[in-house]
């Protein structure tokens, strides 16, 4: 739904908690969707603790609620030509190390009648032309609590999502190794300069990392060194994802109750964060050494593929790009272990899923994964980048019939208890 200047979604605020008006919040972020959206789960979370709560999008596939806006065709125009101006000063860069974002234009929010009357405004995924440094800026010159959600390391670095092993961050960014050129001053080290001006001018700044990795790396880097950071894991709705009967979630997909599944899932499974290549390898040393191990390959977020059918030793079944939760949950019911494969992840939702259905998660001791999976209890971490350990992992969850279990600190109550105390001390400070 586009924006409706003049029109006012917030509940009356004659409504109190523990004797006081209830709290508005603001969720950012690039857009909204019905499936998998760790937003909407921060939104729904705050909804059930009480708050007023509302999500601000670029675009939205979320249709029928009033709380959750977009900011209409025109931010879709400032999107494009965003886009397009960054595909071109980033047309040499190198695609193998992953991705690089510009923070050229945006959309101005600061008159919208959400953001004037918010006590909270949370900042998610608002780049590709949503909101940028400088749209940021002109919010937080309203002098309200902003918490910038971390969701990768964009927001230490000079542009990329991911570092691996380049630590210029830490001190500046600058001859940036995913382009090519060997230039200092290149468009890291302006961008990571722009960063430094925005963080460092204002005292309304909360920074939130949902894993551990990335807390590290915030206080150890040079932007956010001297600012407040919050480590507290993402919200998650523990009454849809749980577990049932998985001989039943089997049938419904129409696979045999008997057939060991594995599944596997990523918006772009070939992406170079996923490690597609390390999975390839481990089934196939899981069918070498395991050959008569009856495996099924769920795979989601993709569609029907020849290569990938023909590059593993197991029969695959394709779930396409799913919309909703419920379907989601029941590939989860379905599998007897998710593996995890990624080189590079802050806190992986797919991982908190599988576990809160009971299904055991396998990946690589990497990024947030360890703080989620408990090595051999509720699934297996694997040593980075060794594929022969990742298939010893599939076949200890398989042979022990591991169940998989949330850990304590991810679950919903306690996350969102976190938040409220960051709030608090946010409106003291």
């Amino acid at each position: 739904m586009d924006q409706v200047d003049g029109v006012n979604n917030w509940e009356k605020s004659d409504h109190l908690i523990n004797g006081e008006e209830k709290k508005r919040v603001v969720h950012l972020q690039y857009g909204s969707s019905p499936s998998g959206n760790y937003v909407l789960r921060y939104h729904e979370a705050f909804l059930e603790r009480g708050f007023e709560s509302c999500v601000l999008s670029l675009n939205s596939n979320v249709h029928g609620d009033p709380k959750i806006q977009t900011v209409g065709k025109k931010g879709v125009l400032i999107r494009k030509v965003n886009q397009k101006i960054q595909d071109f000063y980033t047309r040499k860069i190198d695609k193998s190390a992953g991705g690089f974002a510009l923070s050229l234009f945006g959309s101005d929010v600061t008159n919208h009648e959400w953001i004037i009357n918010a006590d909270f405004i949370y900042v998610h995924w608002i780049l590709g032309g949503f909101i940028s440094i400088d749209g940021l800026e002109k919010i937080a010159k309203l002098n309200k609590p902003m918490v910038l959600v971390m969701h990768d390391m964009w927001t230490i670095t000079g542009g990329c999502f991911h570092s691996f092993d380049c630590q210029k961050f830490l001190t500046h960014c600058g001859n940036c190794p995913m382009f090519p050129e060997n230039k200092e001053k290149d468009l890291s080290f302006k961008q990571f300069d722009e960063k430094l001006k925005f963080y460092s001018g204002y005292d309304n700044l909360f920074f939130v990392a949902p894993s551990k990795w990335l807390y590290n790396l915030a206080k150890g880097g040079a932007l956010l060194k001297d600012k407040p950071v919050f480590r507290i894991p993402n919200p998650l709705d523990t009454n849809l994802f749980k577990p049932f009967e998985k001989k039943i979630a089997k049938k419904i997909l129409n696979i045999d109750k008997y057939q060991h599944v594995i599944s596997f899932g990523a918006n772009k499974i070939t992406s170079p964060y996923k490690g597609w290549k390390y999975l390839m390898d481990a089934l196939k040393d899981l069918k070498m050494n395991h050959p008569n191990l009856d495996v099924c390959l769920l795979i989601f977020g993709s569609g029907p593929n020849k290569e990938i059918q023909e590059s593993i030793p197991f029969p695959c079944k394709f779930m396409g790009f799913i919309t909703d939760d419920y379907t989601t949950n029941l590939v989860y019911n379905a599998s007897n272990v998710f593996v995890a494969p990624s080189l590079a992840d802050n806190l992986p939702t797919t991982i908190l899923e599988s576990l809160a259905c009971g299904t055991p998660v396998v990946g690589f001791d990497v990024g947030g994964i360890p703080d989620m999976i408990s090595h051999k209890k509720n699934g297996y971490l694997a040593k980075y980048k060794d594929a022969m350990d990742l298939s010893d992992g599939l076949n200890y969850c398989l042979s022990n019939e591991l169940e998989g279990y949330l850990l304590p600190e991810f679950q919903k109550a306690e996350v969102i208890n976190q938040h409220i105390n960051l709030m608090n001390k946010a409106a003291k400070n």
